[in-house]
């Protein structure tokens, strides 16, 4: 049973050590946001319109887009909120909803990537590779990717408010992530430390190893051909697993590099997601240029 005194709401406090910093931070958050939808949503909108990209390896691709639509919109809209000088006060439902969405978010993300490191050694075999990506393959994939999320982030929202809370109510983060809200934690919390450092810490890493080691099989001469057409999707990789690891598996966590790094994970990287894969994949550019030029004609009809 919940203890009575537990707070009905909590006060999200920012980025630690930026007070007074509120306006230039909401032009820069709101920039990057705004570019994040835009370029994620013309990457999607250009694989369903373009049937030169109706392929296995697009539509891991269009839903890497969404996913990078979704994920910032998690945290992002109620941090440009509270800068823009509105409430900072976060309810007690939407603080269990935003953590257990940034979690399914991202950790489905995370095996969408492995996904799409089988997809890319498929690649390396051009005869066969419609037989190995089938449809139902893809979308069974795709399916556990999911499956795996949702249990991840329900077992990490269970052990995080399973716990009670009823001190004070407020969290000096930026967003209401794990690490942040344990600390308001009223019973011992080491249970739920050890379970989100092993389920989102060393499930980054696990993920992370498994991709190299994906890569690392496909022989010499496959390897050259899958890291000259795939390197964008190794460089998303880094930028999506590198603050997640650094975060999780520190031993004290410093809330301004975690927060600086979590911005880069929530922000940045799914930013540069859409910079990353429209530059170095030719089709998509050819497609995106296609699409440019449609809109242009259109308009000026």
């Amino acid at each position: 049973m919940r203890n009575h005194t537990e707070p009905s709401e909590f006060i999200l406090l920012g980025i630690p050590q930026t007070k007074g910093l509120e306006t230039v931070l909401f032009v820069i958050f709101l920039f990057i946001y705004f570019f994040t939808l835009l370029g994620n949503l013309l990457i999607l909108i250009t694989i369903i319109s373009s049937s030169t990209l109706h392929f296995p390896m697009y539509f891991f691709l269009g839903l890497l887009s969404i996913f990078d639509v979704f994920f910032p919109s998690v945290t992002c809209p109620k941090m440009l909120f509270y800068l823009s000088g509105q409430s900072q006060a976060v309810s007690y439902n939407g603080r269990a909803a935003q953590l257990f969405f940034y979690h399914l978010l991202g950790c489905t993300e995370g095996f969408l990537y492995s996904v799409m490191a089988c997809d890319r050694c498929a690649i390396c075999h051009p005869l066969r590779y419609m037989l190995i990506m089938k449809p139902r393959v893809c979308v069974s994939l795709v399916t556990g990717a999911w499956l795996v999320g949702c249990l991840d982030a329900t077992i990490l929202t269970s052990f995080t408010f399973q716990l009670t809370y009823c001190g004070p109510n407020q969290v000096d983060y930026f967003f209401c992530d794990i690490l942040a809200v344990l600390l308001l934690a009223c019973a011992d919390n080491f249970l739920a430390q050890r379970v989100s450092f092993t389920n989102v810490g060393l499930l980054a890493l696990m993920l992370l190893l498994s991709i190299c080691v994906s890569y690392d099989r496909i022989g010499a001469e496959g390897r050259q051909k899958a890291f000259s057409t795939c390197s964008a999707h190794l460089t998303a990789i880094l930028c999506a697993y590198g603050p997640v690891i650094i975060i999780y598996l520190q031993p004290a966590p410093k809330p301004f590099l975690c927060a600086v790094v979590q911005i880069l994970n929530n922000l940045v990287s799914p930013m540069l997601n859409s910079l990353i894969y429209s530059l170095r994949n030719k089709e998509v550019k050819r497609s995106l240029k296609s699409v440019f030029h449609n809109v242009v004609l259109t308009v000026l009809e």
